[in-house]
């Protein structure tokens, strides 16, 4: 690896942990002595990247840092295009035409010496299994998420029971078979999961939910790892 690329790769892997990073783990992933790695972080500091730490405390890129955006490699290039051929495949409409969007502006972005990463790519996604159907535009729950609005939805349970809820939707989870909508349900007052494929029809209200997203992701999570070490009857 050359150093230039390497100097970058340092900066991506500090911005890549929210955690101190030790010379010793920059070595390992870098394939180098930590002799160069004190080096290079040296010389970043030098050139002002807001890197703080020292030898044997481990390091860390402070907020506010900017890089090229386009600086990839091709490891980082491939690992693009094939999420992006994930996402045409299994996504929603509006989704495939952005993963569509983001590989043609890759391809007329990165330089021409990476193009053909691209362009000749040897990854792509494969399934063996059908993708269910979705029976409500999901691109309406996604906007509902990034704005913070709360949905009217007529759901079909596994057995078939309709029934009309209000939820707060702050995930929009893609498994292979089919996506699964979580949120906090008012009738249930408590957190639901809902498939997309059994949702019969949703409206975007113009009240907002009164949680922030990220406060009511935080607090999923912790009831999903209590229930995991709840033991079992």
């Amino acid at each position: 690896m050359r150093r230039t690329e390497r100097l970058f790769k340092i900066i991506q892997i500090l911005r890549r942990h929210d955690r101190p990073v030790t010379a010793h783990e920059l070595a390992e992933e870098l394939e180098t002595s930590l002799r160069t790695v004190y080096r290079d972080t040296a010389e970043l500091i030098a050139q002002r990247v807001p890197i703080r730490g020292e030898a044997g405390m481990g390091y860390v890129l402070e907020d506010g840092y900017d890089m090229p955006p386009l600086m990839l490699t091709a490891d980082e290039l491939e690992a693009a295009v094939l999420g992006a051929k994930w996402v045409e495949a299994r996504g929603d409409t509006h989704l495939q035409r952005g993963a569509k969007d983001l590989i043609a502006k890759l391809t007329t972005a990165v330089p021409k010496t990476l193009q053909p990463v691209i362009v000749d790519s040897g990854l792509t996604p494969i399934s063996f299994r059908p993708r269910l159907i979705d029976t409500v535009d999901v691109s309406l729950i996604r906007g509902a998420i990034r704005d913070r609005h709360k949905v009217l939805m007529t759901y079909s349970d596994e057995k078939e029971k309709t029934s009309e809820r209000i939820i707060w939707p702050f995930l929009l989870a893609y498994s292979e078979d089919y996506r699964m909508i979580c949120a906090w349900c008012e009738l249930r007052q408590g957190f639901r999961h809902f498939r997309t494929d059994r949702v019969q029809s949703a409206l975007v209200m113009e009240e907002r939910i009164p949680e922030r997203i990220s406060s009511l992701r935080k607090a999923w999570q912790e009831e999903r790892k209590r229930d995991a070490n709840q033991p079992s009857a």
